[in-house]
């Protein structure tokens, strides 16, 4: 099961990442966000990363001139889209991505429009929606609500965010059996956008323990 660390600024805590076999990690590029990640840094934690851990380039409602200037300076393996995105701006740079779908409190969880429009993505990540999109709230949705695949019509990979932490994740995963997880403020601590590399530690144990109870 993939793990994926959101919103990494540190070096120290890519390493943590990286030596835990972490699969993935996402770079912040969303202004305002408190996990924003500034060029310099970025390209200086993608050279860290390479060859070693997968490189998500996260963004919302950005222009096509915001996503180029990331890609200029920064290495990415994937991108990641938070916002309104059309399929067509998504597939527009030539490079493999996800697209994030926001799960509303009390929304029934209808996957097969964004499996049908996002068909050439890497896969689908349901994230608890926001005032302006998806992530970042740090609230969990109804997981109860996840759909079965024989509820959808697609066979894109689903991956689940959304108010994870190392304490609930394996309850999560037991609901949902997604194709991966996303984490970023269950594993900080008591500063909002600073990683804690107990709580990394901790967040992948929970999810490999419960992967392995899945069978």
């Amino acid at each position: 099961m993939l793990i994926k660390i959101c919103g990494l600024k540190q070096r120290e805590d890519l390493a943590a990442c990286i030596e835990l076999g972490v699969e993935a990690f996402g770079l912040m590029f969303v202004p305002g966000s408190a996990r924003y990640v500034g060029l310099e840094m970025a390209a200086g934690l993608s050279q860290q990363a390479r060859g070693k851990i997968q490189r998500v380039g996260v963004f919302q409602d950005a222009t096509p001139e915001t996503v180029q200037a990331v890609l200029a300076e920064v290495e990415l393996d994937v991108l990641q889209f938070h916002g309104s995105e059309s399929a067509a701006f998504c597939a527009s740079f030539g490079m493999p991505y996800v697209k994030v779908i926001a799960v509303r409190a009390g929304d029934s969880i209808d996957v097969d429009n964004a499996i049908t429009q996002h068909r050439s993505s890497c896969g689908l990540l349901l994230d608890t929606a926001s005032g302006e999109g998806s992530g970042g709230t740090g609230q969990t949705f109804d997981w109860s609500a996840w759909p079965s695949d024989s509820a959808r019509g697609g066979d894109l990979p689903l991956y689940l965010a959304g108010g994870l932490t190392p304490d609930n994740v394996a309850r999560a995963i037991a609901l949902t059996m997604p194709a991966g997880v996303d984490v970023s403020g269950g594993v900080e601590g008591a500063q909002r956008g600073v990683k804690n590399p107990d709580r990394i530690a901790a967040f992948v144990t929970a999810v490999r323990a419960a992967a392995r109870a899945l069978g």
